[in-house]
């Protein structure tokens, strides 16, 4: 809807026809964990705008419950069928703009339709869970990335038991070990149970077709819900072959959101990011860059030249009392693409540390040894690790080097800061590492 949007505003009389096969056009997918763990209190503050409004106040063209099942790009025509009306539909485009994101994956294992069995993407999985969830005790979450943790703290508010299986021997293992211990350390602390390198094989139901149990190639656990939050896959099985893909079926795009044919665009987490630190073409499915993509394909769409500038890899999420953040490349990837590669950790403090508020805060930063510049980051703490974040990230996206953010003019004083940034704190040692 951003690349709608931006249609509309700047060519009012375009005819802009909007297909999305489910109910709702624009909510923030994001936020759905919140709405169990009660931070958003109803399901519809997470809805922008109905599509009613779309069609009332914009007057655009926007048609749901209609499923794309089929392009033809060499006739230029689009085919789908209409789940409200059982009836198929064909549609001859100029321009096309795929945005159709990407599905969670569910495995294909014996009792995957058992009753109880969920992933969570959408408004409507939200609703089931929360249907479902009212009398049961047990929540088994398979899955131990951001949805993962973000469900088994909303559920931990709820007082459900909570194990989260995972075949993997830690958990967020995009993160360096040093910081997936305290988040594990954290989910010990309130009562989750950890099952770790443990692969799902099968599910066990009742006669009721419920689940009761979920068994590994290790153990049987019991259960009475079990939600599936393993990755997800691009939704883009309908597109023509002659597009380019990567392996995983994501579009590949330029910089002006194009697919190797021009009059094909797409954006968000159906389509590629360049990743700016790379060099290359990656997949990283995450709101802010969908947003973005949406936005400048539509501009170009409208006839601008407007380029989608790539991404550094910033993500961050909550766990309990812990914030946790990265940008730019993990350690263990740095090696892969810069042979001297290294890193530095220090540990400090939030704010001045004679505050009675102050509190910890570990930070790695990673670096080439080389050209000494800045690589990644990677932030540990309960306050403070947004704002440091957010400022790596500019590093990295401007190239800075590590050396130069000592010398970074960041805000001070006692309540929120000390007089030497943790950031600064650990390039000096970068620094000195060197020597």
């Amino acid at each position: 809807m951003s690349a709608a949007m931006q249609i509309h505003r700047k060519k009012p009389k375009e005819n802009i026809v909007i297909l999305e096969k489910g109910a709702y056009f624009s909510y923030a997918q994001c936020g759905l964990p919140y709405v169990i763990e009660g931070s958003v209190q109803e399901v519809s503050d997470l809805i922008v705008r109905s599509y009613d409004v779309y069609r009332t106040k914009f007057h655009l063209d926007v048609r749901p419950h209609h499923e794309v099942t089929e392009m033809d790009s060499e006739r230029q025509i689009i085919h789908g069928f209409n789940h409200q009306t059982k009836s198929s539909f064909s549609i001859p485009y100029e321009k096309l703009l795929i945005a159709t994101g990407a599905s969670p994956i569910m495995p294909n294992i014996e009792g995957h339709t058992y009753k109880g069995v969920f992933t969570f993407k959408t408004i409507p999985d939200l609703e089931k869970v929360l249907d479902y969830m009212a009398d049961k005790e047990h929540v088994t979450i398979v899955g131990g990335g951001y949805i993962g943790l973000e469900l088994a703290e909303a559920f931990v508010t709820h007082q459900k038991k909570v194990r989260i299986v995972e075949r993997n021997g830690r958990l967020s293992k995009k993160w360096g070990e040093e910081f997936t211990n305290q988040v594990e350390q954290q989910a010990r602390l309130k009562g989750i149970e950890l099952s770790f390198n443990e692969t799902v094989l099968s599910l066990k139901g009742n006669e009721q077709q419920e689940i009761v149990a979920i068994q590994t190639d290790q153990h049987l656990y019991h259960t009475d819900m079990v939600i599936f939050a393993i990755g997800i896959e691009p939704n883009t099985s309908f597109v023509d072959k002659v597009v380019e893909k990567l392996d995983n079926g994501a579009l590949v795009v330029n910089e002006f959101l194009q697919t190797n044919l021009p009059s094909v665009y797409a954006a968000g987490d159906c389509a590629t990011q360049y990743h700016r630190i790379k060099e290359e073409n990656d997949y990283i499915p995450l709101g802010t860059h969908a947003n973005k993509q949406g936005r400048i394909a539509g501009m170009n769409l409208a006839g601008e030249k407007k380029t989608f500038k790539g991404v550094i890899g910033t993500a961050i999420f909550r766990f309990f009392d812990l914030t946790v953040a990265r940008t730019g490349l993990s350690y263990v990837e740095a090696k892969e693409k810069f042979k001297k590669a290294n890193k530095i950790q220090y540990k400090g403090m939030d704010r001045a540390g004679y505050f009675k508020q102050s509190q910890s805060l570990l930070i790695e930063i990673i670096y080439d040894e080389q050209s000494r510049r800045l690589l990644g980051a990677e932030i540990i703490g309960k306050e403070g690790v947004d704002k440091r974040v957010d400022v790596l990230s500019v590093a990295l996206f401007n190239e800075m080097k590590v050396d130069e953010l000592e010398h970074l003019d960041l805000s001070y004083a006692p309540p929120f800061n000390g007089v030497w940034d943790p950031i600064q704190q650990a390039a000096r040692r970068a620094k000195n590492q060197s020597k």
